[in-house]
Order: C-alpha cells, then structure tokens, then sequence
C-alpha cells in the first residue's frame, strides 16, 4: 500500500508518500481499505518533535501518523464473523495510522458508517465531533448566554457554533481573515470577528452594546485568548477546547478570584476521561446523519499531506482537514 511516512522529526516536507507494508488484521480486528482520514493541528506538533503535555508521546520512527480512518472493510482477522466484510465503517483509532490507503482496527473500535452520511464527514465527526460533544458537555451552555468562540472557523468550532446558535444562545464567533468570518456568520453567528485586526475585542463589547459575554470557548491560546477572556463578565465560565496557535495562555488567578469566574479545561478532562469516547462518538455520527450538526471539511490528497501540514500550520485552513487516498 501507499503512506506517508515520517522518518525524521522536522518541517512538513519530512513527510514523504512511499509505499509500506500492508497490515494485516488479527484477532477481533478488520482491515479497512481507507476512504479518508483524519488529521489533527497536535500531529503537526508531534511531526516537527515537539513535546507536549496536551500531545501524545512522540513516536519511534519511522513512523505513520494519524488515527481516525473511515472506509470499506476488506478484510477479516481471526474469530471476525464474516458479516463484517464490505461494510463502511470508521474508527478514531487504527494502525499502522491513518495517513495510509489501509488500516487495521479493533472491533471494539468501530462503527458503522451512518445511511447518507458520507465518508469524509464521517471521519470529521468520529473524534472531532465527538470532541465537540464533550466540551460542550463541560461547557453547559444554555440559551441565556453569550457564548464567544474563538478558532469559530475550525473543525471543532464550527460545530461549536451551530449548536450555540441552536439552543438560541448569543453567539459571537472569531476567527482569522474574512473569508473564515464569513463562513462563521454563515453558520448563525449573531456576529462574526476577525481576530486578527486590532481592537477587535473592543469591536465585540460595543456591538454587544453592554452586554457581558457569559461563556468564552477558547479554541485558540495566546494573545487572542487573552483578549477573550478580558471580555467575560463577573460569574462567567472560560473553557478550553483547543489550542491551534499552540501558544499558551494562563488566566489571571487575581482576576479569577475578583470576578467569581469558572476556569475549565475541557480538553484535558477529555484526555483524562476516555471511557466517556464511545458513547461520545455514536452521539456525534448521529447527529451528523440527522443534520444537527453539519460538519466542514477541507480535503487532500493523501500524496499530499506535507501539504496539508503546511496549511495548518500557516492557519490557512478552514474546518476538518482530512487525507483522501
């Protein structure tokens, strides 16, 4: 089969399409000829070596990044009954990895694809969606508040958005550029920012005319995330559910105190809870195939997924990435 491998840690151009083995599916595993595959922003911190608390350890190499695949079954493992053959599925765990034309997953792991929902959205909703069930879990919103979501226009924060929106909360999404503005007010927004003007917070106390932000989901870190956070009125509840700049952001523990604020990393309570991930999963596919949640997804070759990396590492992406073999 075809790959993409990393054999030495460093920039995007480190990951090379060549061919591998073909894995092979053992006891209470199928092999899954891959339709599309997940790619995370912590993947490109993991590829250029990068150790960190909220990523994974850093494999041996070489080695095949990703995990979620969606696709077609074509083969069995041992003690495997036979109804499995042909039928779509998708996991959030395979291996050798995802950014593979095979993959080979637990039973255990998997699900079958949703009727009418494609395999690109499935692969978007397995463990990003799924994700976005979880801190919004944490996040407890209801429709009195004014949510502000920052990162609006990503995988996790277009979901975000639309359920806020939804439930008939306030929604004030910020993302990077007008087109990623656009595509945010687009999904119900009550008003779109980009964040990367300045005085763009300012922008956002103004247009809500006095009104305190209740809720910031925080999908971003840093500068932005601090400008964020200064926003929320007393009582109010920061989540985090991301970090995409990969810059770090710690709230002012005197302010915390001061304004009675709910500091919640909802990442984190996801990682440390991971029995919760299958009910999470078949919430988040369901929801998909009803159309509750639309996800967005921005596809690319397999062959190239140095340049995908490369595009989410200049921000240039909007929503799920996702490889195509």
């Amino acid at each position: 089969m075809h790959a993409v491998v990393l054999h030495e840690f460093g920039p995007a151009e480190n990951l090379t399409y060549e061919t591998w083995p073909d894995p092979l599916a053992g006891p209470g595993q199928v092999r899954i000829a891959v339709r599309a595959a997940g790619v995370h922003h912590v993947e490109t911190v993991m590829r250029r070596g990068e150790a960190s608390g909220m990523a994974p350890p850093l494999p041996e190499l070489p080695s095949v990044f990703g995990g979620e695949v969606a696709g077609i079954v074509d083969a069995l493992g041992p003690g495997v009954d036979a109804a499995w053959l042909g039928r779509a599925v998708v996991t959030p765990r395979s291996e050798p990895g995802g950014y593979a034309e095979l993959a080979v997953a637990d039973l255990a792991q998997l699900h079958e694809v949703p009727d009418g929902l494609g395999f690109e959205a499935a692969v978007t909703m397995v463990m990003t969606g799924a994700t976005a069930m979880g801190l919004l879990d944490a996040a407890r919103l209801t429709s009195d508040d004014v949510v502000l979501v920052t990162s609006a226009a990503g995988g996790v924060g277009r979901l975000v958005v639309q359920y806020a929106a939804a439930l008939g909360a306030v929604v004030v999404g910020a993302a990077g550029g007008a087109e990623k503005v656009e595509a945010v007010r687009e999904l119900g927004a009550d008003l779109a920012v980009d964040y990367n003007e300045p005085g763009w917070a300012d922008l956002v106390g103004e247009r809500l005319d006095g009104r305190a932000v209740s809720v910031v989901l925080d999908g971003v870190g840093g500068e932005k995330s601090a400008a964020a956070f200064g926003l929320l009125g007393a009582g109010g509840r920061y989540v985090v559910i991301g970090w995409s700049s990969q810059e770090g952001f710690e709230p002012d523990a005197g302010v915390v105190r001061e304004r009675g604020i709910t500091v919640t990393n909802a990442l984190l309570q996801l990682i440390e809870r991971p029995q919760d991930g299958p009910e999470r999963e078949r919430q988040a596919l369901d929801a998909a195939a009803k159309g509750q949640l639309v996800p967005a997804v921005q596809a690319f070759p397999l062959a190239e997924a140095a340049r995908a990396h490369a595009a989410m590492e200049r921000r240039e992406t909007t929503g799920k990435v996702v490889l195509v073999p």
